[in-house]
């Protein structure tokens, strides 16, 4: 995994070239970005805050991250647009944060924290992530402009180049994308790249609020943001891993259970250890363990020797794990494949796809396969079926739910 652009090499720690000492480096990068437009490099904490001592009423916000060999992303420069453009220095707005220097993300969080300044941010999930790791808060008030669109009816899930292209006629470069941003000094080219992200975010926001205000859908916004920021916000994560498994249908109820078990302490492990949860136990790895039953210490630890790549270290967590039940693990829902009625699911989906398209929205936007088949199961309108997407959708579902499936989801 790189980065929602993906951008990034295999992370490499800054280091020094041919004895060139820490003051010589960053006044090389000084001259580099002097000769990339007229952008602000952030070096030190009080550049930052000298810059933010009269914060505008929005910022554009972008990150570069690396996210290859981690669990969290590790974040590597962060993109602040300071309101408006002014078209006599277009980019003089601009600033371009260096979060690796030593007090550099404690300094960013009275503006990420500021009630009275907006976030005008794309795509911006693993960005909050990034933000939440390093800084220990989330970037709030947000308008993100990828949502945004879908819910403008522009487009689902359109990139930041295809957005700024069709929204300002502007073609952005795309010769970074696999850039090394943990490196020092960053080239110009690259500091021109991660510019451009946050040089146009303030146009597509007034271009896309007013689509949103004309067709009363800035609620809509409100609402998915809010429930992307608690989604990040919140320590636990998915509380049932398991049901993202197709494999895991193929296990009985106790097997689901420990597959449960498993995949609770790899999140947990691979938080505590910062690394991917891949490289800690493979999925794969996972359901064979879950399958069978009586396996004992010695029998998971034949297991793991005779399989490649596999934590064999780990054998004696796996074993407490995979041997401890879950408090809440009788309230896990089962894993099923495609036991569903399907008639009934192909109904579900022809209504939600009428719906969609009278309302001009992306296919996709309003309900996936996977929050139908919840509905199927009487998981009841939450979630991402909560707010706006009930009062659309729920009068058309529920009498294709019938009677029993209709009382359950009115929950």
């Amino acid at each position: 995994m790189v980065t929602k652009k993906q951008r990034g090499q295999p992370a490499r720690k800054p280091h020094s070239t041919n004895g060139e000492s820490g003051a010589a480096r960053l006044s090389h990068h000084r001259r580099a970005t002097h000769n990339a437009r007229m952008t602000h490099w952030i070096d030190t904490p009080d550049a930052l805050r000298a810059h933010l001592a009269q914060p505008p009423a929005s910022v554009g916000l972008d990150t570069e991250f690396i996210r290859e060999r981690t669990y969290w992303p590790q974040l590597a420069l962060v993109q602040v647009a300071l309101g408006e453009a002014d078209p006599a220095a277009p980019d003089a707005h601009i600033l371009l944060v260096d979060p690796l220097v030593p007090g550099m993300c404690e300094a960013l969080v009275p503006l990420l924290a500021d009630p009275a300044v907006l976030k005008i941010m794309h795509s911006a999930s693993e960005d909050l992530v990034a933000f939440r790791h390093a800084c220990g808060v989330l970037p709030a008030p947000l308008f993100d402009t990828q949502v945004a669109a879908a819910l403008a009816g522009v487009g689902g899930g359109m990139g930041y180049q295809k957005l700024v292209q069709a929204s300002t006629g502007v073609t952005l470069a795309k010769g970074e994308t696999r850039s090394d941003w943990l490196r020092r000094p960053l080239s110009p080219a690259q500091l021109d790249y991660a510019a451009d992200d946050v040089r146009h975010l303030h146009a597509l926001h007034r271009q896309l609020d007013a689509a949103l205000q004309a067709q009363g859908r800035s609620g809509w916004l409100q609402e998915d943001v809010a429930r992307l920021l608690a989604t990040v916000a919140d320590e636990d994560g998915d509380r049932w891993p398991h049901l993202s498994l197709r494999s895991a249908q193929f296990l009985d109820g106790d097997g689901q259970r420990r597959l449960l078990r498993l995949l609770r302490w790899r999140e947990a492990y691979a938080r505590r250890s910062d690394r991917p949860r891949s490289w800690i136990l493979d999925n794969e790895l996972a359901v064979a363990i879950a399958r069978q039953p009586a396996l004992g210490r010695g029998g998971l630890q034949q297991l793991l020797d005779a399989t490649p790549k596999a934590p064999r270290n780990l054998g004696d967590a796996l074993f407490e794990a995979l041997s401890s039940p879950l408090a809440d693990e009788a309230d896990a829902p089962p894993a099923r494949g495609d036991d569903r009625d399907k008639k009934q699911l192909r109904a579900l989906q022809d209504a939600v796809a009428a719906a969609s398209a009278e309302l001009g929205l992306p296919e996709g936007l309003l309900a996936s396969r996977r929050l139908l088949e919840s509905l199927q199961d009487g998981g009841g309108w939450t979630g991402a079926l909560a707010g706006w997407r009930r009062a659309v959708l729920e009068p058309r579902l529920s009498p294709l739910l019938g009677a029993g499936g209709a009382a359950a989801a009115s929950v």
